[in-house]
C-alpha cells in the first residue's frame, strides 16, 4: 500500500466544494506526522496535528476534553430557545455549515463512523460531514471499510440523508 491520504465524497454524483478540497489539503500537509501506515496515534493526536489547518480555514476546533473546550453543535432548542441537546464535534464551522470527526482505532471496529454520521445529520445548520478513519488498523482497511458502507447506503433507496455531501479521509 502506499503512503498517501485517501478520499471519497458521497453522494458520488456531487463535484468536491472547494472548501472541502481545503479540508483534505490539510490533512495532505501533516501526512508524514499521521500517517496510519507509519504512525498508530490516537485520533486527538491526529486532531492536534491538523488543528492549526483547520483554525486557518475558519473552524473551531475541540482542544481538549475539558468541557470549556469542546465544540458543541445544537441538536434540539427548548422552551424559549434555549439549548435542550447538542452533539460535540471535533471540528465544526457554522459559516461552512460543517462538521469534521477524527476516528482512529475505534472507527470501524465500534462503528464510531456510523454514530458520527447520525449525529451530524441531526444537528442543525450540518450540510456537510467529513469523517477521517485510519487507512491501516490493526492490518485492516478500515477507510475502504467505511467506503463499502457507504457505498452500500448511497446506492439503496431506502434511506436518504439530510446532508449535501460527506466526505470520507483516509489517512
Amino acid at each position: 500500500m502506499k503512503k498517501g491520504i485517501e478520499w471519497q465524497l458521497f453522494p458520488k454524483n456531487l463535484s468536491c466544494p472547494d472548501h472541502l478540497k481545503e479540508v483534505i489539503s490539510v490533512f495532505e500537509k501533516q501526512l508524514d506526522d499521521i500517517d496510519s501506515l507509519s504512525h498508530e496515534l490516537k485520533s486527538n493526536d491526529v486532531l492536534a496535528c491538523i488543528a492549526d489547518g483547520l483554525v486557518s480555514l475558519g473552524y473551531d476546533v475541540e482542544t481538549s476534553k475539558k468541557s470549556e473546550d469542546k465544540i458543541p453543535v445544537p441538536v434540539l432548542f427548548g422552551k424559549n430557545g434555549k439549548l435542550e441537546k447538542y452533539f460535540d464535534a471535533d471540528a465544526y464551522s457554522h459559516e461552512l455549515k460543517t462538521v469534521i470527526e477524527v476516528e482512529a482505532g475505534r472507527a470501524v471496529v465500534n462503528y464510531q463512523f456510523l454514530k458520527d454520521l447520525f449525529e451530524a445529520c441531526v444537528m442543525t445548520d450540518v450540510d456537510y460531514c467529513v469523517i477521517a478513519v485510519r487507512r491501516i488498523y490493526r492490518n485492516t482497511e478500515d477507510f475502504n471499510k467505511v467506503i463499502t458502507f457507504m457505498d452500500t447506503l448511497y446506492s439503496s433507496t431506502r434511506l436518504t440523508l439530510p446532508l449535501k455531501g460527506v466526505l470520507i479521509v483516509g489517512y
